[in-house]
C-alpha cells in the first residue's frame, strides 16, 4: 500500500505534525509514586483547534491521574482519522466533527460529544480591507482562504456560506483551521473562516468579524477510545473524564461551550 498523502486538499502545503508532550516532571520521592510503579503514556490524537485547551487538560489530567502521562498529537481531523485507519498506534481520537470520525467508526468505541464551537471571519489587524461579513468574501479582489472540502473547518465554512447565499472562490484550501489563520496572520490572505476559539491564539496579529447567529453553525467535537490500543482502559477513562466538571471548566475557559 503506497503511503497516504498528508494533505488531500487543493493548494495546501503539507505541514509537519506537532507532537506536544503534556506531563508534569515530578521526582518519584516527591510525587507519591513509588519506585518501580509503571506509568502509562496515553497517546491522544486531537484536532489542531483543540491545541491550547487540550494542553491544559493534559496537565490537569496528569495531576489527577498520577500513573498516566498524556501525549498529544495535533493535526487536521481527517489526517488523524487516516492514522487510525492505517493502524498507527494511538489510544484516543478527538475530532472537530462527527463526519471525520465516521470512516473509522468500527475502530473506535464510546464516542462522546464533549465540546461545541462556532465560526468567525479572521482578518488582518484592524480589518484594513473593511470586511463587513460573509457577503464581503465574494469580492474577487479579496484574497480569501478556506479549509478544504474534506476537513471540518472547510465543511463548516461551506455551510455558513450556503446559509448566507454567498459564493466564494478561495485562493487556497487548507488542511486545518490553524493553517487558515496563519495565512491571514502572515499577510498571505486578507480573510479566512476559522473557529471562534482560534482567534484566542492569534493575539494582536489578527482581528475577527463576527458571523451572525442566523448564518452561523455549531461545530461539534467528539472523542473516542481506539479499539485494540495498548491502553484501552486508560483511553476510555480519559474520554469519560472529558465530561467531568474539571474538563468542562477548562474547555469553557478556552471558549468551547460544553454539553
Amino acid at each position: 500500500m503506497p503511503p497516504k498523502p498528508r494533505v488531500a486538499v487543493l493548494g495546501c502545503v503539507p505541514r509537519p505534525r506537532v507532537a506536544v508532550f503534556v506531563a508534569i516532571a515530578l521526582a518519584l520521592a516527591g510525587c507519591g509514586v513509588a519506585a518501580g510503579d509503571e506509568r502509562i503514556t496515553l497517546k491522544v490524537l486531537a484536532a489542531s483547534s483543540l491545541t491550547e485547551a487540550f494542553e491544559e487538560l493534559g496537565t490537569a489530567y496528569n495531576a489527577a491521574e498520577r500513573d498516566v502521562t498524556v501525549r498529544f498529537e495535533f493535526a487536521g481531523s481527517q489526517d488523524l482519522a487516516l492514522d487510525i485507519e492505517d493502524h498507527e498506534p494511538a489510544d484516543v481520537l478527538a475530532t472537530a466533527d462527527g463526519a471525520s470520525m465516521d470512516p473509522v467508526a468500527t475502530k473506535v468505541s464510546g464516542r462522546r460529544l464533549f465540546a461545541y464551537n462556532s465560526m468567525t471571519i479572521a482578518v488582518a489587524p484592524g480589518n484594513p480591507r473593511q470586511v463587513q461579513g460573509l457577503a464581503s468574501l465574494a469580492d474577487r479582489r479579496l484574497r480569501v482562504v478556506l479549509g478544504g472540502p474534506i476537513v471540518p473547518v472547510g465543511r463548516y465554512a461551506a455551510q455558513v456560506l450556503a446559509k448566507a447565499g454567498v459564493t466564494v472562490r478561495p485562493r487556497s484550501e487548507e488542511a486545518d483551521a490553524r493553517t487558515v489563520l496563519t495565512k491571514v496572520r502572515t499577510g498571505e490572505a486578507d480573510a479566512g473562516i476559522v473557529y471562534v476559539t482560534d482567534m484566542r491564539s492569534a493575539g494582536i496579529s489578527a482581528s475577527s468579524v463576527p458571523i451572525p447567529a442566523q448564518q452561523n453553525v455549531t461545530a461539534t467535537y467528539f472523542a473516542a477510545a481506539v479499539r485494540g490500543s495498548a491502553h484501552g482502559t486508560a483511553g476510555k477513562a480519559f474520554v469519560a473524564w472529558l465530561g467531568s466538571p474539571t474538563a468542562k471548566t477548562i474547555l469553557r475557559k478556552y471558549g468551547f461551550p460544553t454539553p
